[in-house]
């Protein structure tokens, strides 16, 4: 993931909420961009899946974007942004297993039907009580 990381890039701004005067004078919001485009480290197929998955987190241009303001300091935050923009491609990736259809048993229908049927009996009877 070294060379992934590599190809990230960063923009500070200034962030809102904690940090009293601290937060008027001092860029501490970090903002991670990723060209999946233009990524050495995957391959064209995994850049689709990629692109899928995570299509409505990728603007016009075909770069990731993720903005994390919730430290108080540039360099955590700058942390924070690497750790969950990997954590998103690394789940993009993985492919969910593919379902079989079962049918069930015939012991198991059968069991349902008589589970039917004597529930069905039951409210029956309590209608012809005189």
């Amino acid at each position: 993931m070294k060379n992934f990381t590599k190809e990230l890039t960063y923009k500070t701004s200034r962030s809102s909420g904690a940090g009293g005067q601290n937060v008027n004078k001092v860029e501490t919001s970090v903002t991670v961009m990723w060209n999946i485009a233009g990524t050495e480290f995957f391959k064209e197929e995994e850049k689709e899946l990629i692109a899928l998955k995570l299509k409505n987190r990728i603007n016009l241009e075909g770069i990731l974007q993720l903005t994390v303001s919730e430290s108080r300091t540039q360099l955590q935050n700058k942390k924070i942004a690497t750790e969950k923009i990997l954590d998103l491609v690394n789940k993009s990736l993985v492919k969910p297993k593919l379902r079989k259809p079962t049918k069930p048993s015939k012991r198991q229908v059968e069991k349902r039907i008589q589970a039917k049927k004597q529930l069905s009996e039951k409210k029956e009877n309590r209608k012809f009580r005189l």
